[in-house]
């Protein structure tokens, strides 16, 4: 049974920059969620975590911050992103690792972006 718990697991690929604030931030306030399994990447070559084919492969759900993000994922990995959601959050790279502002934010608008019931407060 806990195989098929985790076969519905939904796996999210969070994607900044470089790795150091937002997508960090947004894998920490997911991290328990029991529907979800997280990781977070940098598009830049000087990320913390850089985004990888075998990330882009693991994911069924790609949230990019910004837009460049989607577009520098698209030129970068193609056509791996065929059969993968990518979501873009539209948040700017004006917050520190869990920033209130940005965890709150997060907390608010990641369950409707991803179909999933958040953990209760």
């Amino acid at each position: 049974m806990s195989g098929a718990k985790l076969a519905q697991r939904v796996r999210v690929l969070f994607v900044c920059s470089r790795s150091r604030f937002r997508s960090p931030t947004a894998e920490a306030v997911v991290a328990g969620w029991p529907s979800l399994e997280a990781i977070s990447a940098g598009t830049a070559s000087d990320a913390d975590v850089r985004v990888s084919a075998d990330l882009v492969e693991w994911a069924d759900v790609i949230v990019a911050f910004e837009p460049r993000h989607r577009r520098r994922l698209a030129v970068t990995f193609g056509g791996l992103l065929r059969d993968t959601r990518v979501v873009v959050l539209g948040i700017p790279d004006d917050f520190a690792f869990v920033d209130p502002a940005l965890v709150e934010t997060l907390r608010q608008r990641l369950p409707s972006v991803l179909g999933v019931a958040p953990l209760s407060a």
